[in-house]
């Protein structure tokens, strides 16, 4: 619709304003998933402040309040807000989950979906370096496993940094599966560049 063409011209706090006031932080999933083939369709496309913005007021509540598997028409929104601004939706919600220590599973699935299906490489990469910023834990290995698995040409600095924590965090991990799983499937993708 036309309409949305007010997007472009909000400021931050006014596009947060129009958010709360259309109460899209609650709005049905059917109207999320038309929401955002509406703003794939918008020009110009949002800047990364308005999409940042977006991404926390269309998503953030909904995802950090999972208790099991997204509906098929929340990751359907999720896939079509990513397939167009996946930096700021990185940057926002995916760093929120990940530093979020109380949320379960469902939110770490929901993110390795999303590197695994949706991401663009270079925002695989971005989600490898936030994670590789904190300190590992059990919820966080899936999330890495999922990057490698994408099987991406990573920079040399980031893979080093990737080997290097690895290395470094190797005796917290000492009886986890998932370490022993992600070190195996390092050495096979990256055989050339791990010594």
């Amino acid at each position: 619709p036309p309409e949305l063409r007010v997007l472009n011209n909000c400021s931050p706090s006014q596009l947060e304003g129009l958010c709360s006031f259309l109460q899209l932080s609650v709005c049905p999933e059917p109207l999320l998933v038309c929401f955002c083939g509406w703003l794939l369709a918008l020009t110009p496309s949002l800047s990364y402040t308005s999409a940042a913005i977006l991404a926390e007021q269309l998503f953030l509540r909904r995802v950090l309040s999972l208790t099991q598997p997204p509906s098929r028409h929340l990751m359907a929104a999720l896939a079509s807000f990513c397939s167009k601004y996946s930096q700021p939706f990185c940057c926002v919600l995916v760093a929120a989950v990940l530093q979020e220590p109380g949320k379960g599973a469902e939110q770490t699935k929901l993110v390795c979906e999303l590197v695994e299906e949706c991401l663009e490489p270079h925002c695989v990469q971005l989600v490898l370096r936030q994670v590789l910023e904190m300190t590992l834990s059990e919820k966080l290995l899936p999330v890495v496993q999922a990057v490698v698995a994408r099987k991406e040409v990573l920079p040399l600095e980031l893979l080093d940094l990737l080997v290097l924590t690895l290395c470094r965090q190797a005796p917290a991990f000492a009886a986890s599966l998932d370490y022993a799983k992600l070190v195996t499937a390092m050495l096979s993708v990256y055989q050339s560049q791990v010594s």
